[in-house]
């Protein structure tokens, strides 16, 4: 990344940390469910999700701090989705961003029972934004779509239908993988322009970004899931091999996987071409930052 796009990067995630580190206090949460809620979602990460949401409604014109609190929830949905993938019902991880996984740290129980608030709690927070009614209820809406049943738990079901079972074909990891992981990233881009009030081509510019991005990035998670370190990775790696995952590298090969991000990366960048100035350079470079990992 550039200099300049790497501070608003940093600022962005900064900002929405903040945001983060204080959004469930003021509920009366349950002393050990809120410590298990704020283990998981204070735990670090690059916060990509909520900023794509926070870029996207700025290159449509949006001041940041007015989408903020719909863009930082977005990472309660990503976190809960991480605490329920890693539990030993589903991917059985004992390692997530450096640490214990939730139900390692505490309990399968209350493993469970924070990823239930962490998702409830973010429709709360995002139906809140002080944004006129009909951009928040048709952004809530897309983030429903994205995390429900024909989304990201959709992909997730299909992730374990597949795994061990050697039958599906690139068509369907793609499929699948457009569920599990491009929804939700797809959704950050497409809420963004919805809060902003964005025009039907501008929205469809950023949707056609955020799913190309969502591919390319999860195309990435799967060589670096063969490449990686636990250090690097901040979670186990070589677990999709272990379990017998379908993988784009046990599809294609790395080589022609590498090949596969980098059109899926490019593909997004020209979904941009109606855009310009530094909004729209820092989106084309977050999506440059995908493959980068892996060259």
């Amino acid at each position: 990344m550039t200099d300049s796009c790497m501070e608003i990067m940093r600022l962005r995630a900064a900002r929405i940390e903040e945001h983060l580190g204080v959004c469930l206090r003021e509920r009366a949460i349950p002393g050990r469910l809120l410590a298990a809620m704020e283990y998981s979602l204070l735990a670090g990460g690059k916060r990509l999700r909520p900023v794509l949401c926070l870029s996207s409604a700025a290159v449509c014109g949006l001041e940041e701090a007015r989408a903020l609190p719909f863009a930082a929830s977005i990472e309660l949905i990503h976190t809960y989705s991480l605490i329920h993938d890693d539990l030993p019902a589903m991917d059985n991880d004992d390692l997530r961003r450096g640490r214990p996984t939730n139900h390692k740290a505490f309990d399968e129980a209350t493993a469970i029972l924070a990823g239930d608030g962490l998702l409830t709690e973010a429709f709360v927070c995002m139906a809140g934004v002080c944004l006129p009614p009909d951009r928040v209820l048709a952004a809530l809406g897309e983030l429903a779509r994205a995390a429900g049943a024909a989304g990201m738990v959709g992909g997730q079901m299909l992730d374990m239908e597949y795994t061990g079972a050697g039958k599906a074909d690139i068509e369907a990891l793609a499929a699948m993988h457009a569920c599990k992981t491009g929804a939700l990233l797809r959704a950050s881009c497409l809420c963004g322009a919805l809060l902003a009030g964005a025009g039907a081509e501008q929205t469809a510019a950023l949707a056609r970004y955020g799913a190309a991005f969502g591919a390319a990035f999860q195309i990435v998670d799967d060589i670096l899931d063969l490449t990686g370190t636990a250090e690097q990775l901040g979670k186990t790696p070589g677990k999709d091999t272990t379990q017998g995952k379908l993988t784009y590298p046990s599809l294609l090969g790395l080589e022609r996987s590498r090949e596969l991000a980098l059109e899926q990366t490019r593909l997004a960048q020209s979904s941009l071409d109606a855009f310009s100035g530094p909004e729209a350079e820092f989106l084309r470079d977050l999506a440059r930052m995908q493959v980068k990992r892996i060259s």
